[in-house]
């Protein structure tokens, strides 16, 4: 064989990201449960910026996002220096890895944590730890116990996807109580609007007062703007000059700042969203356990069933997907007898218990 250009070769190790499946265009109705999109859009507000925006294409973007971390900032009481802009949560974790890990260095996460953990540190060709979890929970014990004189980084998705568990917010403290102050903790706080438990926190307090904490945020599920990809993150000012040092010129799309600063303000918009989850979440779980599976309580926009072995999921995922209901499977995260559901509209949450009781044989 000829030579030719070589990758780096870490990257013989990651395995892409496998985003949810979207319905195929078909006969009937489809809906997608696969991604734990906002069922109900986004704003309306958002979307009429958007359409404002349209004439101004040419333009360059603020280079610094700075009305989008003034209005992050004013929303949340913050200060804007603190405040990262970026493509979603997904460019934070990416210009975290690019700044904190490399080969030698070990970084930590949960058993069946959100994949792009684990491709951030892949990709940079530092040693990727997975610790054990607790009934499907984050154990603060068991990732202090894997803590070695190498790891620089622990990733701690709160409540966690895929499998719908939190960790209560004085855990997040014990945890981070317990580890050197060398060691960057990031809070990914991608579902942290929908919990409802009053022993909860994003984790917005503990970035603010310690030195080595970054929390994250994103605009893809409470507000429905996957397809613009912003997100935020707030972290110590040494964090920041640190991601400014690796941050892509330009990285938050002109469209994306304004159209997430509309969203955000957008209290009806919020308020509905929010309600329309805190009725279907139980009433999926509900639904689901009416047909004999096992589901998680989850605190975020979707539910987790078991099925009886990995095959009958795969089936199940297949069937359902015949009728024109994307589901999502979790073989990739190591539960491949699971089936996550995101909440859809009515319509579609009524779609997915019937087909699986069609499936079930119920």
């Amino acid at each position: 064989m000829t030579d030719r250009p070589k990758p780096l070769a870490q990257l013989a190790r990651v395995t892409p990201y496998v985003p949810g499946e979207a319905p195929k265009p078909g006969a009937g109705k489809t809906y997608k449960l696969a991604s734990n999109e906002n069922p109900l859009g986004s704003s309306p507000k958002a979307q009429a910026v958007l359409r404002d925006m349209a004439g101004k294409m040419e333009i360059y973007p603020d280079g610094g996002s700075h009305a989008f971390k003034a209005a992050v900032a004013a929303k949340f009481g913050l200060d804007e220096k603190r405040i990262i802009a970026a493509a979603g949560s997904d460019e934070i974790f990416l210009m975290l890895g690019r700044a904190y890990l490399g080969p030698g260095d070990e970084m930590i996460c949960t058993q069946h944590a959100f994949a792009v953990f684990a491709m951030v540190g892949e990709q940079q060709g530092a040693t990727v730890v997975h610790v054990k979890e607790k009934d499907f929970t984050a154990d603060v014990d068991a990732i202090l116990a894997a803590v070695t004189p190498k790891t620089k980084m622990i990733w701690l998705a709160n409540p966690n996807n895929p499998t719908g568990t939190y960790l209560p917010y004085d855990e997040v403290k014990r945890l981070h109580a317990g580890l050197r102050p060398d060691i960057l903790l990031v809070l990914d706080g991608a579902y942290a609007e929908f919990v409802r438990r009053n022993d909860y926190a994003a984790g917005v307090e503990l970035a603010a007062t310690a030195e080595n904490v970054v929390m994250t945020r994103t605009f893809s599920k409470l507000h429905g703007l996957a397809g613009m990809r912003v997100g935020w993150g707030y972290a110590p000012s040494h964090v920041i000059d640190a991601i400014e040092r690796v941050r892509m010129p330009f990285n938050v799309n002109l469209m994306a700042q304004a159209v997430a600063i509309a969203a955000l303000q957008d209290d009806e918009f919020i308020a509905r969203s929010l309600d329309h989850n805190d009725k279907e979440l139980p009433r999926l779980i509900a639904g689901l356990r009416a047909l004999g599976l096992e589901v998680k309580d989850s605190v975020g926009n979707f539910a987790v069933a078991k099925f009886a072995s990995a095959k009958q999921a795969a089936d199940a995922l297949a069937f359902m997907k015949a009728k024109g209901v994307t589901l999502r499977g979790l073989a990739g995260y190591g539960m491949p007898e699971y089936l996550r559901i995101s909440v859809g509209t009515v319509e579609g949450d009524d779609a997915a218990l019937a087909g699986l009781k069609e499936f079930l044989g119920k």
